[in-house]
């Protein structure tokens, strides 16, 4: 597919660096987006408009909404909105560092860097639990049938909607269990990553199986590890055609429907919860007709 943001059905690199920005108020914020769309490829940063700066453009992205705050039994599923969303994707930190510091020059005048997150991959595409991550991750065409939007028109078919969670693993907490209450609560063995056929409804992998909604739920998960001085955990990263299959599964992981919460909580909660328009490709750069420009 031609017009997709490539990095968007690419494997996850080595390094990755999230960069999020809000509006500045009072500030020309077309001629900025052009001069910042002008120097992203997809491919190496993948670009997401958030609700607010497509109002503030006069455009309309139907099925592109402001992510909702969810609550469950003893946590909370934060909202946090913004206005860009920056995916910069490389193997070498020095080139994140330096694209960075070239993408907040560029739109400085109308944004404001709120956040930047450094990822990683760990082992063979391990969370820090030391779980694989992603194990039911579609691939080839239904990647791409899951992810991308088609048959919508120019401008919308190659574009995609990506959801964008910090969670923050307790470790320690982690740690002190026992192997198989690790397991149990994953619903996979660590060694081997086999399911747990008789594991609680609680399991995560029980909680998120995609095929067993109606309509299925599948995502594409572009998720990474990453770390701080001070705390670490997991960048959750869920492309689809439209927020539908993850906002089921968030649902059920929360306990909406049976009031039994996703065992992850036990350990881990999101500190952030933002949803972003992806815009397509032409000729090597991003097309933004869909937003009459």
């Amino acid at each position: 597919m031609n017009n997709v943001q490539p990095g968007i059905l690419a494997s996850v690199p080595k390094l990755a660096r999230y960069l999020v920005f809000s509006l500045k108020p009072d500030s020309e914020h077309l001629s900025v987006l052009q001069s910042l769309c002008g120097m992203i490829d997809g491919e190496n940063v993948v670009l997401g408009f958030g609700h607010s700066c497509i109002l503030q453009l006069g455009g309309n992205i139907t099925g592109l909404r402001t992510f909702a705050p969810y609550a469950g039994k003893g946590f909370d599923v934060p909202s946090t909105p913004a206005a860009l969303w920056c995916w910069l994707r490389s193997g070498d930190r020095g080139e994140l560092v330096h694209k960075t510091r070239a993408i907040q020059r560029t739109v400085s005048p109308a944004f404001r860097l709120e956040s930047v997150i450094d990822a990683f991959q760990y082992g063979p595409s391990l969370d820090l639990t030391g779980y694989e991550d992603g194990t039911e991750n579609p691939t080839g065409e239904k990647a791409a049938e899951v992810a991308i939007v088609q048959g919508q028109g120019k401008g919308l078919d190659g574009s995609s909607f990506v959801a964008v969670q910090q969670w923050v693993h307790d470790l320690q907490h982690f740690e002190s269990m026992t192997g198989e209450e690790q397991d149990q609560t994953i619903g996979r063995r660590k060694n081997g990553n086999e399911e747990i056929d008789d594991a609680p409804l609680s399991a995560h992998v029980k909680r998120t199986a995609q095929e067993s909604f109606d309509p299925e739920a599948f995502i594409l998960r572009r998720s990474m590890p990453w770390a701080d001085e001070t705390r670490e955990g997991l960048v959750f990263v869920a492309f689809g055609q439209s927020f539908d299959a993850f906002e089921a599964l968030l649902n059920r992981m929360i306990g909406a429907e049976d009031g039994i919460p996703d065992a992850l909580f036990r350990f881990t909660h999101p500190i952030s919860g933002s949803y972003f328009w992806c815009p397509p490709v032409h000729d090597g750069q991003l097309d933004l007709t869909a937003l009459g420009l």
